[in-house]
């Protein structure tokens, strides 16, 4: 196996790992944001009320994402054997 491909490789897996984390992280960052103005707008400064939410919407994400997730995971492992097998 070439630099090149190991170089490859690597760049995909990192355009994978942010196509698999944006989603999650983007609803994360949404209700913190959500959260944040309700609390300016309360005058509520409780540390739980900005978790607790944040967390749980990035628990639903990762339920409802997880499909997509190990099907993207799955065709990227496939790609990779499909290269070692074809080393052998």
């Amino acid at each position: 196996m070439e630099q090149a491909e190991i170089i490859d490789f690597m760049r995909e897996a990192i355009w994978l790992m942010i196509k698999l984390s944006a989603p999650i992280m983007l609803i994360g960052l949404t209700v913190g944001v959500i959260i944040a103005l309700v609390q300016a707008l309360t005058q509520i400064q409780e540390m739980t009320l900005s978790f607790v939410p944040k967390m749980l919407a990035i628990f639903v994400s990762i339920f409802l994402f997880f499909p997509a997730m190990a099907a993207a995971l799955q065709a990227f492992m496939e790609m990779i054997a499909d290269k070692i097998i074809s080393l052998g």
